[in-house]
């Protein structure tokens, strides 16, 4: 039987949560974003339920739900851990959200997200390993096989955002500390946040990435030295996930893929950190952009083949 349903997705971030109906190719029927009442958990789980309703009464029609969450919903306790919007850690989501709105609502990390809307519809459409990379304020990761999520018994598939740098520099060891209480993190090094940090510690100067990115685009010299060594931790860390999983494409979403430069850097930079010296992995930024976690959140809910 033909699905002909309209889906709902869900974008749970720590500063906004934003709602999107799509139809089954994928078009836009409705959009909308909202502030995240942060620290406040029933206020974020209301402002979900508010927005779904919102979708609906602007379609004029029912849909599946599905939501992209910082973090992970543990299959051992049903709570979410793992999120670096803390007042979600430990709570009942799932279980609140599918109680609130009254039917089945699927959730996933939202990395995961992202690499399942680049494999339905995006820049990695029909291919069968999508490796899902997010670089924003933090750094995430996430896995869709054949068009679906792996997540893994822990829930934790792809997380490489909290695995160390490869290869540390003894200027890089230990590294920054972490809020998962651990140092050198990966998410230390290659966020946003890892940017600019590494910025101020090199050059005693504080800057944002946007900063640092605009200067190094001017041909700044501090900068061009910040995004190089940017670039080449950022190809150690994606050199592991390509010699444990070996995806067929890396997708970059974020804030942070906005940065033409790196889709240059990697194809030169990976082979000396591959095992074999060998990396043809293609590496694209995610098609749908920042739209890319919503569109997977509401992709959750693949279509039925007739």
């Amino acid at each position: 039987m033909t699905d002909t349903g309209m889906r709902i997705g869900i974008d749970l971030g720590g500063t906004k949560i934003e709602a999107l109906a799509i139809d089954k190719h994928g078009l836009e029927l409705a959009r909308q974003r909202v502030d995240t009442p942060r620290e406040d958990y029933e206020g974020t789980v209301r402002a979900i339920v508010a927005l779904v309703h919102q979708m609906e009464a602007e379609t004029g029609q029912a849909g599946t739900v599905g939501a992209g969450i910082p973090g992970t919903v543990s299959r051992v306790t049903g709570l979410v851990k793992n999120s670096n919007s803390t007042w979600l850690n430990g709570r009942p989501f799932h279980k609140d959200l599918i109680s609130a709105l009254g039917r089945e609502v699927r959730v996933a990390n939202d990395a995961n997200c992202l690499a399942v809307s680049e494999a339905t519809d995006g820049a990695a459409a029909g291919v069968r390993i999508v490796y899902g990379v997010i670089l924003g304020t933090g750094c995430g990761g996430g896995v869709a096989l054949e068009g679906c999520v792996h997540e893994g018994p822990n829930g934790v598939a792809g997380e490489w955002g909290h695995n160390p740098l490869p290869w540390p520099k003894p200027e890089e060891s230990p590294g920054p500390e972490c809020y998962c209480g651990k140092f050198g993190c990966m998410e230390m090094w290659v966020s946003g946040t890892g940017i600019a940090l590494d910025y101020k510690k090199t050059t005693g100067n504080a800057l944002t990435t946007r900063e640092i990115v605009a200067d190094f685009e001017a041909g700044d010299s501090a900068a061009l030295a910040a995004i190089g060594r940017f670039e080449d931790r950022l190809a150690r860390g994606l050199s592991n996930v390509i010699n444990i999983l070996d995806p067929d494409v890396i997708v970059i979403g974020g804030g942070v893929s906005r940065l033409s430069h790196i889709y240059e850097a990697l194809p030169k930079l990976l082979p000396a950190y591959v095992f074999g010296g060998e990396a043809s992995t293609p590496v694209f930024p995610a098609k749908f952009g920042d739209s890319s976690g919503v569109r997977g959140a509401a992709w959750l809910w693949p279509l039925k083949r007739s």
